[in-house]
């Protein structure tokens, strides 16, 4: 028995002695930055994008490289509330008032609540929650987890252009930070969408992506695995009740704003506000 843990836990020693020469590889090979970028690549960050390129250090490079460009002319860390603010009226994709079992930000995607018809702005909308979601990760966490509510959906409701854009972003710019992803009771319709759709997703996004409906039992109780059946919404298996208040979540965003803000600010000023685990671990 102790020769089984002996040889785990010098499997465990080599395997972070490992991850520990990857990153500096990394690290060197994307060679000195500031400012930002300097802020974003923290160790944790370079972990994440060797993890979705099954840590080859080129191909991470050139993802990693082709984020920083995105970021820098995107500029995710600067949308504010009061720009998106119009795309989330009718609470189609939000930040959750709950964690899961493992103390994830949830976010709640609501697709037949769709109320605008731009692709442009509603990216933005979706990259300021992941932004959100980040920042408000507890601290030794890294990662979110999707609900996905399908209650009025149709295939006009999200163009396959939306989902090409929206797992696009996901997947190359927020590498390994979807834990998991509930598609809860999408109609029989949404196979059709399903069939073109998921040839989008790489092979560990595809992995993440758990369909949920409410006769199944064994689906029913992967998901319950996963959140307490009192936080959960009752449109989602759950036994709460789901309210979108969004003059509520408008001002909790504007606080958040300044979370972001502060965080974000040049190192010669001091941020006003402690941020939580979120873009520090970025």
């Amino acid at each position: 028995m102790f020769h089984r843990w002996s040889n785990s836990h010098q499997d465990q020693e080599n395997n972070e002695i490992y991850v520990e020469s990857k990153i500096k590889e990394l690290k060197g090979a994307i060679g000195p930055l500031s400012g930002n970028s300097l802020k974003y690549c923290t160790d944790a960050c370079l972990r994440r994008y060797l993890e979705a390129r099954n840590w080859n250090v080129d191909k991470s490079k050139k993802m990693l490289e082709d984020t920083l460009s995105w970021r820098s002319t995107y500029k995710p860390e600067k949308i504010c509330w009061d720009e998106v603010a119009a795309e989330g009226e009718t609470g189609k994709l939000y930040r959750a008032n709950f964690h899961d079992r493992q103390g994830r930000t949830v976010l709640i995607l609501r697709p037949g609540m769709q109320n605008t018809s731009s692709v442009e702005n509603q990216m933005r909308h979706l990259v300021y929650l992941l932004e959100n979601a980040v920042l408000n990760l507890p601290a030794g966490q890294e990662q979110m987890a999707w609900l996905i509510d399908f209650t009025g959906w149709s295939l006009t409701s999200t163009p396959v252009k939306t989902a090409r854009e929206t797992i696009n972003i996901l997947q190359n710019h927020y590498p390994e930070r979807l834990a998991i992803a509930f598609l809860y009771n999408p109609p029989r319709v949404f196979e059709a969408f399903w069939k073109i759709v998921k040839y989008f997703l790489d092979n560990k996004t595809f992995q993440k992506v758990k369909f949920v409906y409410p006769k199944n039992k064994d689906s029913v109780e992967l998901m319950k695995s996963y959140f307490d059946e009192d936080n959960l919404p009752k449109e989602l298996g759950g036994k709460s009740i789901l309210t979108y208040n969004h003059e509520e979540f408008s001002r909790l965003m504007a606080q958040d704003d300044l979370k972001c803000a502060a965080f974000w600010e040049p190192d010669n000023k001091k941020p006003s506000n402690h941020i939580g685990n979120g873009h520090s671990a970025a």
